[in-house]
């Protein structure tokens, strides 16, 4: 059942003359499942669905697409095993944070169902009595929503329950080698009564879905959450019919360890964010700055903290804290970058091969390296798996320099205990989401979106909401009878 796409509230599986592709394992590197492909007609006939649903959702009040929203909230809590299995199958994630994430898409359901109530508009006064101006809020429109792999299911919920609260419908594009999850996702929303067309899930390559659906003049708004690279020719082909365009891109995101940090929370938030899900986050932390008094004692207990790490699949061994990384292109490039870090002059602390104990799947260590400088790859491009560089500093100015010296701007991570100091580091530091003390740089009523090559608009939050709707002023003159 969750291998079949959405299209007007049919579910359409494998079948003869139509492409299909393998769902791969990536913990055993065997295909387990099928796919049907879309053509030219299945993603005409979602864009018209979508298309047609549009006035009839968009006519209710946001309390009632909030009940379905709320019960559609139930409906993935309950099933959030169910989900979370499948996204550990697909993509690797251990079971338990794969489930994690199904229960926060749960809890996003609700909290976009009560925030469409807030949606007030407002009056504004004129300098003459006589007038007065009204400003409301209205749906964009059929949104095109293209899903990335690593957090399938959150990163679907995020842009499906702000488009839907809004009053838009969608056509949902999921990642290629994570439909599984994303496919179980849309069956929990239409069990809770979604009307047909309002959502719509279609399968294949984002080259063609992608051009497709930016290219329909009647899809008024593509969310994206992906590379730099794919997002800057998204916001190209947007720019033709002036399609709306929100994007979290890429990261590079540095942590900063003052002087006066707390060193054991510093290195446990460190391993935390540099090495959950593999490293494949865009807010992991791939380069880490440290105060240079304190810069050999926070790399051991790193080290320690990174070697209790547990890997392996958690579909077979209890107590996984990493699985595989998702497919073998990253894992060939994480690999690069240690090779040229190493050839440069970098020293691996820790990691730096795959574990000794799996003959199969795309697993590695993770890796620690120090000694490392700005022309190493790995202090340059996001890695998007388990490695971190490590690099002392003796002022926070340098340390602030070191941390902007990149073209994202994603989020930032600082550890220090000398107010003075943190706020500096916060007033200086060029990223949208800055995270103190804490390794986690997002939640979900507060805005989350990058700066610079890491995105444009905002998810989260009454901004994530905002983003699906466009303004209407209304000047008003007030005439006597």
């Amino acid at each position: 059942m969750s291998n079949m796409m959405l299209i007007n509230g049919k579910w359409i599986g494998l079948s003869e003359g139509k492409p299909s592709t393998g769902v791969i394992n990536p913990a055993t590197e065997e295909v387990f499942k099928h796919i049907p492909q879309a053509d030219a007609d299945d993603i005409k006939l979602a864009v018209d669905a979508a298309s047609d649903a549009f006035k009839p959702w968009s006519s209710l009040s946001y309390a009632q697409r909030g009940e379905y929203l709320k019960k559609a909230a139930s409906i993935v809590y309950e099933r959030s095993n169910e989900i979370g299995r499948l996204m550990t199958m697909e993509m690797g994630k251990p079971l338990a944070e794969a489930v994690g994430e199904v229960e926060k898409a749960s809890k996003a359901l609700l909290y976009y169902a009560e925030e469409g109530e807030r949606v007030y508009g407002r009056i504004i006064s004129d300098q003459s009595r006589s007038f007065q101006s009204h400003v409301s809020y209205y749906p964009v429109g059929p949104v095109a929503a293209i899903i990335p792999w690593n957090y399938p299911i959150e990163l679907l919920a995020w842009k499906a329950c702000a488009a839907l609260t809004a009053g838009c419908t969608m056509v949902i594009k999921p990642a290629s080698i994570t439909p599984l999850s994303s496919s179980a996702f849309c069956r929990c929303l239409t069990d809770a009564g979604l009307p047909d067309g309002v959502i719509n899930l279609v399968f294949g390559s984002g080259s063609v879905i992608g051009k497709y659906l930016i290219s329909d003049k009647r899809i008024k708004k593509v969310a994206f959450t992906g590379s730099t690279e794919v997002g800057k020719k998204i916001v190209q082909q947007c720019a033709v019919n002036m399609t709306k365009y929100s994007a979290e891109l890429g990261g590079h995101c540095p942590m900063i360890v003052g002087q006066s940090a707390d060193i054991d929370t510093a290195a446990s938030d460190a391993a935390r964010r540099s090495f959950r899900n593999m490293g494949q986050i865009c807010i992991a932390i791939n380069r880490i700055y440290v105060h240079s008094s304190i810069h050999d004692s926070f790399v051991e207990k790193l080290k320690v903290k990174t070697e209790e790490l547990v890997i392996g699949d958690s579909l077979k061994t209890e107590g996984v804290n990493l699985g595989p990384m998702a497919d073998k292109n990253g894992l060939l490039k994480i690999k690069d970058q240690i090779k040229d870090a190493l050839s440069k002059g970098a020293v691996c602390v820790t990691g730096g091969s795959a574990p000794e104990n799996q003959a199969k799947g795309f697993f590695f260590k993770p890796t620690i390296l120090t000694n490392v400088n700005h022309n190493m790859l790995l202090m340059k491009e996001e890695s998007f798996g388990p490695i971190v560089g490590i690099m002392p500093f003796d002022t926070t100015e340098e340390a602030v320099e070191l941390a902007n010296d990149t073209n994202y701007g994603l989020a930032a991570y600082v550890q220090s205990n000398d107010y003075y100091e943190t706020e500096y580091f916060i007033e200086n530091l060029s990223a949208g989401n800055i995270a103190v003390n804490n390794p986690d740089a997002g939640v979900m009523n507060a805005p989350y979106g990058g700066w610079n090559d890491s995105g444009d608009g905002y998810e989260h939050g009454p901004e994530g909401l905002f983003g699906y709707l466009k303004i209407k002023h209304i000047r008003k003159r007030i005439r006597k009878s």
